[in-house]
């Protein structure tokens, strides 16, 4: 938050992997390439999802906030690429 208390819409404030270079060339490599990569965020992001609830349930509470916290940033890099 802004010290008016408003949130800055810009797309990299929201996603911040949208401001590193790489995913910049990430963006210019062929439709195939993309569409792979962005697979395997998705199934890194379900596995992570699994994995933190799993680790809920077992009371290990850092352990499940880390897996959140991978889920949340392949779920990031995921839309940061282009269909």
């Amino acid at each position: 938050m802004t010290a008016n208390g408003v949130r800055n819409n810009r797309r990299e404030v929201k996603n911040p992997i949208l401001a590193l270079e790489a995913m910049k060339r990430v963006n210019t490599l062929s439709p195939e390439s993309r569409s792979a990569i962005r697979a395997l965020c998705h199934d890194i992001s379900v596995d992570a999802n699994k994995r933190a609830h799993a680790c809920w349930i077992k009371n290990k509470g850092p352990m499940a906030a880390y897996w959140m916290a991978v889920r949340a940033i392949s779920g990031n890099i995921r839309r940061a690429i282009n269909p």
